[in-house]
């Protein structure tokens, strides 16, 4: 990849399912280790886009680039193969398995790949998500609804992601629980891990993002540097509330 080119390029995608065009047109960039937020209202389409960006679902029009190069045909064990991999918002994990079962899940395609550092890269999790040490012989079903998120992220990590793609991290958490998932997002910068981040918390989204996009109806209504966009007006009225403006 040349120095300058984002990780993630998106021109003009449009997602159908069946005969109803769900995303219109959608484009977006996310720089190498950057930290890109799209927010918006539920049935907006925020979910669809990272699925069809990840491969789950078929794309019917528009560009999507990856490291560079043109993805002609986007498949799920490809995309992670290079890289990329999905936090969805249902975590998916196995509840009949151990914390550290589904932390070693998250580094099969390296280990099929030939990589053989997954405790390595275990142990950089741990020192990550402290808790999910402290449990990782407990089965993940135990958790709480924190620790799933934590362990979601964390399985997603022993991929050595460099474009890890969030849904919803925030969902049906507490707020103080959500504070320290967000915190532990935006502390990935350092790792130099870009990060696509969807999410329904606004406020919360654009104070750790450094650039962000809104996401209505399908479309791209607004973006810009996420400081810009919290205080946008349009912003502020629809997203952030009278609060927003402080």
């Amino acid at each position: 990849m040349k120095p300058g080119t984002p990780i993630l390029d998106i021109r003009d995608l449009c997602v159908s399912y069946g005969k109803v065009e769900v995303l219109h047109q959608v484009s977006l960039t996310v720089a190498p280790g950057a930290i890109v937020t799209v927010i918006g209202p539920n049935g907006a389409g925020k979910t669809t886009l990272l699925s069809a960006i990840m491969g789950v679902l078929p794309r019917m029009r528009g560009d999507v680039s990856y490291l560079g190069h043109v993805q002609r045909e986007i498949e799920v064990e490809r995309m992670v193969a290079q890289g990329m991999t999905l936090v969805p918002e249902s975590r998916a994990l196995f509840g009949e398995m151990s914390v550290e079962d589904n932390l070693l899940l998250g580094a099969f395609m390296r280990h099929r790949l030939g990589h053989r550092d997954e405790r390595d890269t275990m142990d950089h999790v741990f020192t990550i998500f402290p808790r999910l040490k402290e449990r990782r012989d407990q089965m993940a079903v135990t958790l709480s609804g924190g620790e799933r998120q934590m362990l979601a992220v964390g399985r997603a990590l022993m991929a050595k992601p460099r474009l890890l793609l969030l849904d919803e991290p925030s969902l049906g958490l507490a707020p103080l629980i959500v504070r320290e998932i967000l915190r532990i997002v935006a502390n990935l910068k350092q790792t130099g891990v870009a990060v696509l981040l969807v999410e329904q918390n606004a406020r919360a989204a654009l104070q750790i993002a450094d650039y962000g996009y809104v996401l209505e109806t399908g479309e791209v209504a607004i973006e810009g540097p996420s400081n810009q966009l919290a205080g946008d007006p349009r912003v502020i009225e629809a997203y952030l509330g009278l609060g927003g403006r402080h």
